[in-house]
């Protein structure tokens, strides 16, 4: 179908994680999921690295890992949300592979990311507030990287999986 890496890109909480996962499973493809790949590489978790080297150090470790994973190999990818903040990273995500926006509105991000305190930038008093700046910010570049956009908010994980699966399935036939 896609013979190139397929990049999932989006807003924290849009799904890029739990639906790269399925989608890989689905596709028959490996799974990789560069926050993991980070925290792997670095033996500490994203938090400790934002502490001790902050969001510049994590995101010159970001870049080092998506160069990596541009390697070719047909997979599937589930990006940091910050990844398309360097200009350098969406050359690379458009150079190397299949762009997928998983997109979501404020409402969806503000509940799915409520319960999860492993979300550094989102460490304030008023998250709701920091996702729409974050959203302000990236969603130009979400969409300039992108190949294909998929909405996410009105279905589960597992019907967005599909949604990709499909849309590829008509790309790649079309």
């Amino acid at each position: 179908m896609i013979s190139q890496p397929i990049f999932l890109v989006g807003p924290m909480g849009a799904g890029k994680s739990t639906i790269g996962k399925l989608l890989a499973a689905q596709l028959g493809l490996p799974f990789a999921d560069s926050d993991k790949v980070i925290e792997d590489r670095s033996g500490a978790d994203i938090p400790w690295i934002f502490d001790v080297e902050g969001e510049a150090g994590f995101r010159r470790r970001e870049s080092a890992v998506l160069h990596d994973l541009c390697g070719g190999e047909s997979q599937v990818v589930a990006t940091g949300g910050g990844i398309v903040l360097m200009p350098e990273n969406r050359a690379l995500l458009k150079n190397h592979g299949f762009v997928v926006y998983l997109r979501a509105s404020l409402d969806q991000l503000v509940e799915r990311t409520s319960k999860n305190s492993n979300r550094p930038l989102l460490q304030v008093a008023d998250p709701r507030a920091k996702l729409q700046e974050i959203l302000l910010q990236r969603e130009p570049f979400y969409d300039e990287v992108a190949d294909l956009v998929c909405d996410t908010d009105d279905c589960t994980p597992k019907q967005a999986a599909q949604m990709v699966v499909d849309r590829l399935t008509a790309i790649s036939s079309g």
